[in-house]
């Protein structure tokens, strides 16, 4: 099995990192090999729209013509059987960096044909998205902030078969809130949450792991 992981956040250190790592521990607990890419070390540009990936008999047809840090990977998609993608919430979605290598990664399997499914993906890969946020469940729902992972999850399942989704709440955004205007944060609540919630956290993210490295059906 080869497992790689996008982590769709600026931090390499930090809650989104920190559940990638530990679901790659999972996988690689199976015998699986793993890879950890952090998107904000790359150089890209989401899709340009040029149809290329669309064009009958084109050379770069089901496929990004664009040629950047994302293609080597986007190019050799098929030798992975199972991807992790994380991102943080900012301003009530995922991450740009984690938008624009979404729209590269799903748009050139997008078929416009009648039968399901529309996906000119002929594998099978299994994907798994983690969503992390510093909303406790309460906020989460009141402004629908799970909505993205819900819709990924079911894009994902139809362009690539097979797809699961994880929603992780109440993260610590800040190491010291001392230093930052964070009134309505309760640190000691916070710290709480991250000594007693975030390694149930981590092992759900390495249950998961585990699970995608399974030659079953998730």
């Amino acid at each position: 099995m080869k497992v790689i992981a996008f982590n769709g956040s600026p931090r390499k250190e930090w809650n989104t990192a920190t559940l990638l790592k530990k679901a790659l521990e999972g996988a690689e607990s199976q015998g699986a090999e793993t890879e950890l890419i952090h998107l904000y070390d790359l150089n890209y540009n989401g899709c340009i729209s040029c149809l290329e990936c669309k064009r009958l008999n084109g050379k770069s047809y089901g496929k990004c013509s664009l040629n950047d840090d994302l293609t080597p990977f986007l190019d050799n998609i098929d030798d992975y059987d199972a991807i992790f993608l994380g991102s943080p919430n900012y301003v009530g979605t995922i991450t740009g960096k984690t938008k624009l290598f979404l729209e590269r990664l799903i748009f050139p399997y997008v078929a416009y044909k009648t039968d399901f499914p529309a996906t000119l993906f002929d594998g099978k890969l299994k994907v798994g998205f983690i969503y992390t946020m510093s909303s406790n469940e309460s906020w989460m729902n009141m402004w629908n902030y799970d909505k993205v992972a819900t819709d990924l999850k079911l894009l994902f399942e139809m362009m690539f078969g097979e797809a699961e989704s994880m929603i992780v709440n109440d993260t610590t955004l800040f190491e010291d809130h001392s230093k930052y205007l964070t009134q309505h944060i309760d640190p000691e609540a916070k710290a709480k949450t991250r000594k007693e919630e975030f390694p149930k956290d981590c092992d759900k993210a390495f249950q998961m792991g585990q699970k995608f490295s399974s030659k079953k059906k998730i």
